[in-house]
């Protein structure tokens, strides 16, 4: 059986073909397969992320990008034969960087959402994860709903830019929102005392509780949403996106998208790696 990166090399190649054939004209005049043909041609792919939300992307003790979505992306760059430039800004600043075309696509935890979705494409889902709450050990314990949260005497810590922030603002608000750059300031406010609880995805709130295990931290059992995190592409070419559905399509047909997802999101193993 063909590895899961030669079966997308050949969706690859389909489409090399067709780049530097004959393109339908897009908006403006612009061939739609244009900034497809520039990547192929330029040997690298330039991928945007946050580098601060383990295990989906983070920095090893070594500085390098880890976690479970750069494998995803290696695997994609490999089976174009293409080099990775990781091009790590703040979540915030991520789209706009899509958008001026300092970056080919970015991948960080990102929730496919319609207004973002009226910016740029989305590939995906290669995960679906969903907004949840860390806090300290009892907080929780009695909580059913977000609604019992709604408190003017509480204040939450969210992501800036994110559908954590977003969430408080229109299920908390009469709650006071802090917002922060990374998820690792705004745990720290949570530990010191500052904030009632983090409000951020399942997996983030997860890692707060394996990462400081005498902090006496505890998170939601189950996240109060479901969101469908996506890999954002430019919305002026098709084929590009295309190519990326189609991998995704191809590893998780194979099985190689579950491998990867046991790998970085079953447990903390992985955190020896940041030390």
């Amino acid at each position: 059986m063909r590895s899961a990166a030669t079966l997308a090399l050949t969706l690859v190649a389909l489409v090399t073909v067709a780049c530097h054939g004959m393109m339908p004209a897009g908006p403006g005049g612009k061939a739609a397969g244009a900034r497809l043909s520039t990547i192929l041609e330029s040997g690298q792919l330039r991928v945007g992320t946050s580098g601060d939300l383990p295990p989906l992307n983070m920095r090893d003790s070594k500085g390098e990008i880890r976690g479970f979505e750069p494998d995803l992306i290696e695997a994609l760059a490999g089976a174009m034969n293409l080099d990775i430039q990781y091009v790590v800004k703040p979540f915030p600043e991520l789209l706009p960087a899509l958008e001026k075309g300092e970056v080919d696509l970015v991948i960080a935890g990102m929730t496919i959402t319609p207004s973002r979705n009226a910016r740029v494409a989305f590939a995906g889902p290669y995960f679906i994860s969903g907004t949840s709450m860390v806090a300290r050990t009892g907080t929780l314990e009695e909580v059913r709903t977000a609604d019992e949260l709604d408190d003017p005497g509480r204040t939450f810590a969210a992501l800036e830019g994110s559908t954590s922030a977003r969430f408080v603002e229109d299920v908390l608000p009469r709650a006071r929102r802090v917002t922060t750059n990374n998820y690792e300031s705004a745990v720290a406010k949570l530990i010191a005392g500052e904030v009632d609880a983090v409000v951020a995805d399942h997996l983030a709130c997860k890692l707060a509780v394996w990462r400081n295990p005498t902090a006496g931290l505890s998170t939601l059992m189950t996240p109060f949403t479901t969101e469908p995190l996506g890999i954002a592409l430019p919305a002026d070419d098709p084929l590009l996106l295309n190519l990326v559905q189609n991998f995704l399509n191809t590893i998780r047909d194979t099985g190689e998208l579950t491998l990867l997802k046991a790998r970085w999101l079953a447990d903390g193993d992985w955190l020896e790696e940041l030390r």
